[in-house]
């Protein structure tokens, strides 16, 4: 069986932009409609949290940073066949300040500590890394405080910056942005959006093992 980490934010969560329910049910989020497509010869593993950054702590809301949580992921999951790394936008929240490059920097490191970790006698996973979405253009307006038109602009710039790491480190990687787009709360996904990117991983997924 290949296993696969999903390693994300409210968007691999599942956090539904209209409210109600606050999160996708089963087989809407991408991560479950990715378990349906790919089939019973994989497992597909959650790990997304609402907030989680690359490797900030946010003062906020505690215990967000991906840095922190990724070993206790990758130690509880392991052996695993490929990691997905889908964070940065929470990174462009306004008062961390951090440029695009930055941030880049940031998934980078996360990057590092999946080929560092120690998996016993197993290989270590292979890695996608996915540039985040954009935020959408009422962003500023909407319930989310700590996002701005700069926040919104970060975002839509991360993906030449994502794609230099991937190519520097070996990695595979996808650009949500071409295959989906934030819902009525400026920020997360819709229904359509989650089976759009999960059919663009699925893609991904079968070309690396099938």
């Amino acid at each position: 069986m290949i296993t696969i980490l999903c390693f994300g934010d409210s968007n691999t969560y599942g956090s539904n932009p209209d409210g109600s329910p606050p999160r996708h049910p089963y087989g809407v989020r991408w991560t479950t409609r990715l378990q349906q497509i790919l089939g019973t010869g994989f497992q597909i593993i959650e790990e997304g949290m609402g907030g989680r950054t690359t490797v900030w702590e946010d003062p906020l809301e505690p215990g967000r940073c991906g840095m922190t949580f990724l070993p206790v992921a990758l130690q509880s999951h392991k052996p695993l066949d490929l990691v997905i790394l889908s964070l940065g936008t929470n990174d462009c929240k306004n008062f961390f300040s951090a440029s695009e490059r930055v941030i880049a920097r940031g998934m980078n490191r996360l990057v590092e500590t999946v080929r560092r970790f120690d998996y016993g006698p197993a290989a270590a996973p292979k890695i996608l890394i996915v540039s985040p979405i954009h935020m959408g253009k009422e962003v500023s307006h909407s319930i989310f405080e700590s996002v701005d038109e700069e926040s919104a602009r970060k975002a839509r710039q991360l993906a030449p910056y994502y794609r230099e790491i991937a190519v520097k480190n070996g990695c595979e990687f996808l650009d949500a942005s071409t295959v989906a787009g934030p819902g009525s709360d400026q920020l997360h996904m819709d229904g359509a959006g989650h089976k759009a990117l999960a059919e663009a991983i699925a893609a991904i997924a079968s070309a690396l093992f099938i």
